[in-house]
């Protein structure tokens, strides 16, 4: 979600700024994170948290801003820094000079850095690896300024919260949110207002001395969301063998970063028994909470891990479907909401979203494809029975609710005046526009919404008619009226050929801009075999494709920016639904191009793929970062899932009895063998060799289906 615009100040202890730095959103493309959410910190890559966007962050509250280190009279040569995993990290430094005797280092820092749910934990190990007695003062600083995260994203700069030392702790505390920091061993010296913790050290040769810090950081009334039980995964982790080391360190920490965005939902307790629902939070930093869209898309991208995921997502925003008709957060009747906050966030005098916010076009047809995919890949029935009466109030807001203008397609409109004037996954201002650059005017219906729609629409018949319950008929002819409207309406052409524009504006022109949006389209039964060769061979031109993914916005488009948010910039989840769906359409070999690009982009990335980065295109060399890009995100990470499945043509229809493999380009990556996947609860296992042989072990009572090319 883009919420980069300068914000209100709500807080009377705001400083003067530096220049240039007031109302300016932080970059983070060179800083190391780490989390377990709903926690996070954000740091230099020399390990320093030194205010801007760093910090140790929980919930929606920045706990510290800085907390770095420092010798007296000695510099510290940063030499070695980055992330281990999702939730560790480890630096490494010289103290230059210090007990030298010849030109090589002699005294090293060693900062390790663990986070857990409302805790940091940070160590401190100085080692004399020279010859002499060293004597020296180690001091640390820490200090905050407990922001909101929207003030932090949108740049202000707030006065520091004063320190109190309790019981040899520094202690900051306001609004139920308490900060605590502690040092083990405590510091020979510990000055609260200058949050200051100073160690008098000498070490002999070979001798080694460490301080450990621990802060933790918790509101009054509980976490929002809690953290997930550690030792409760809600899917099998997947190991992946391939001839392609990338693709196995993408998936790989990809399953990591996933693993610490889970969060559980507290009201599933609520009357119940057992576990508590997980769905992951969108990303961090920016949006470590529930989004619908977001985590929607991702528990559909990680089904072949399993359905648990699936399951939770789905009560979790079944229990807050919309009920009423209320304009001030856009809740309708059967509406799935956009994203939920601990409290409201005020931006601007004219952009201020509610905790509970429902604006988003999208959420509610992704929805009931989530619970039909999740079926089809065994989950259970009466999982799906309990959540049927939620998907057929989805099913009518698509029909009573969702169209603005009454021409029969899924539109949007901000109602509050204050709210995203996109509301649907490229919801930047300036993203939805005509080929000229001019911006498109609401109501907007855009085109990937209309394929999200009918292919909604056509599994929720299939899940009421499975189910004995009535309206099955209709919702299919209701889908068909869809798609007959969609190709007279959207379809336009330019010299390249026919192609269907990116939304319909308020006056039902075409926006008629080429944008990635043509990949969400392909494999939802929208299209006919013709209409979807003409979108494959779109997606693998040029314009569109990067080399390192697909651009929202074509070159070739007015208004194209390598380092727009939504207008030329490359999303692995966007792409990777493109990959998708081009498989599902027959079109593996435009499919395999642009995995081959997602790849590509990994290994620049260190394996963790950020929420987006820019558009210049493999030509450019290495990708370049969005700078300001969440890190991870959930559907960047969910996308390698998504890749591994589009490679091995992989399908379950579990109520059927089958579970279908016809491998595409997964050969390219062969021999490969994958393991941890999961269908009807089960595991099943794939590898796939050089040559294209395929062998496949599926759950007893489940057929396997194969292509020719695996048989």
């Amino acid at each position: 979600m883009d919420t980069t615009v300068k914000t209100q100040d709500t807080n009377s202890s705001v400083t003067t700024p530096p220049s240039g730095a007031e109302g300016m959103q932080p970059f983070l493309h060179d800083a190391v994170v780490t989390l377990c959410a709903p926690s996070l910190v954000i740091s230099h890559a020399d390990g320093q948290l030194e205010r801007g966007g760093d910090g140790f962050y929980h919930g929606d509250s920045r706990a510290l801003a800085r907390l770095s280190v420092a010798v007296e009279g000695i510099a510290l040569a940063p030499v070695a820094g980055g992330f281990k995993g999702a939730d560790q990290a480890d630096f490494r430094a010289v103290l230059r000079g210090l007990g030298e005797v010849t030109p090589d280092p002699a005294v090293a820092l060693h900062r390790r850095r663990t986070v857990a749910s409302g805790r940091l934990q940070e160590t401190f190990e100085v080692s004399n690896h020279g010859t002499r007695h060293v004597r020296f003062r180690l001091t640390l600083e820490a200090s905050t300024d407990l922001a909101l995260m929207e003030q932090v994203k949108s740049g202000h700069i707030l006065n520091d919260v004063p320190a109190q030392a309790v019981a040899g702790e520094l202690v900051w505390s306001r609004g139920g949110f308490a900060v605590r920091l502690h040092s083990t061993p405590t510091p020979d010296t510990l000055e609260a207002a200058a949050g200051r913790l100073s160690y008098d050290v000498e070490l002999a040769p070979g001798q080694s001395w460490n301080t450990i810090v621990a802060c933790t950081a918790a509101y009054d009334d509980g976490d929002q969301f809690p953290a997930a039980p550690t030792d409760r995964l809600p899917w099998r982790t997947p190991l992946l063998r391939s001839a392609d080391r990338r693709f196995d360190r993408w998936l790989e920490q990809s399953v990591a970063d996933l693993d610490r965005l889970r969060l559980t939902d507290p009201a599933s307790a609520e009357g119940a028994e057992g576990p508590l629902d997980q769905f992951l939070a969108a990303g961090a930093p920016w949006y470590l909470t529930l989004f619908g869209r977001d985590s929607i898309w991702a528990a559909r991208m990680l089904l072949p891990l399993g359905t648990d995921l699936a399951a939770g997502t789905l009560r979790t925003l079944a229990r807050r479907q919309g009920g009423i008709v209320d304009p001030a957060t856009e809740e309708q009747p059967g509406k799935i909401l956009h994203e939920v906050r601990r409290a409201g966030q005020e931006f601007t005098d004219t952009f201020a979203l509610p905790p509970l916010y429902y604006g988003t076009v999208d959420a509610t047809p992704l929805w009931i494809t989530l619970l039909h995919d999740a079926w089809r890949w065994g989950l259970a029935p009466e999982d799906v029975e309990q959540l049927l009466p939620h998907a057929e109030s989805a099913l009518s807001w698509m029909r009573d609710h969702s169209d603005a203008g009454g021409d029969g397609f899924l539109k949007y409109i901000d109602q509050t005046g204050r709210g995203l004037a996109n509301q649907g996954w490229k919801d930047s201002g300036d993203a939805i526009r005509h080929r000229d650059g001019r911006l498109a005017a609401s109501p907007i219906a855009l085109c990937e919404v209309q394929a999200y729609a009918y292919e909604a629409a056509r599994g929720g018949a299939a899940l009421l008619r499975a189910f004995g319950r009535p309206g099955a008929d209709e919702w299919e002819e209701w889908a068909e009226q869809l798609a007959c409207r969609f190709r007279m309406r959207f379809w336009v052409e330019d010299a390249h050929g026919p192609y269907p524009a990116v939304a319909l504006d308020r006056d039902g022109r075409p926006a008629d801009s080429v944008t990635s949006g043509f990949g969400h389209l392909l494999g939802t039964g929208l299209l006919n075999h013709e209409e979807s060769a003409l979108l494959a061979a779109r997606l693998s031109a040029p314009d569109l494709d990067s080399g390192h993914g697909l651009r929202t916005l074509s070159t070739g488009s007015v208004g194209f920016n390598p380092y727009g948010y939504h207008t030329g910039s490359i999303w692995p989840h966007d792409t990777a639904i493109a990959v998708h769906g081009l498989v599902r359409a027959g079109f593996p070999d435009a499919a395999a191009s642009l995995a081959e690009g997602l790849l590509t982009a990994s290994a620049d990335f260190d394996a963790r793929l950020p929420e987006l980065f820019a558009g210049h295109g493999i030509q450019a060399g290495r990708p370049a970062s969005y700078p300001a890009s969440c890190r991870p995100q959930a559907w960047a990470a969910a996308a390698s899932v998504l890749i591994l499945r589009s490679a091995l043509g992989l399908d379950a229809d579990v109520p059927a009895g089958t579970v279908s493999v016809a491998p595409t380009f997964a050969q390219e990556y062969g021999p490969l063998t994958v393991t941890g996947l999961q269908v009807a609860g089960r595991p099943l296992k794939i590898a796939v060799a050089a040559n294209g042989t395929t062998d496949v072990a599926a759950p007893e009572g489940l057929a396997v289906v194969r292509s020719d090319m695996s048989a």
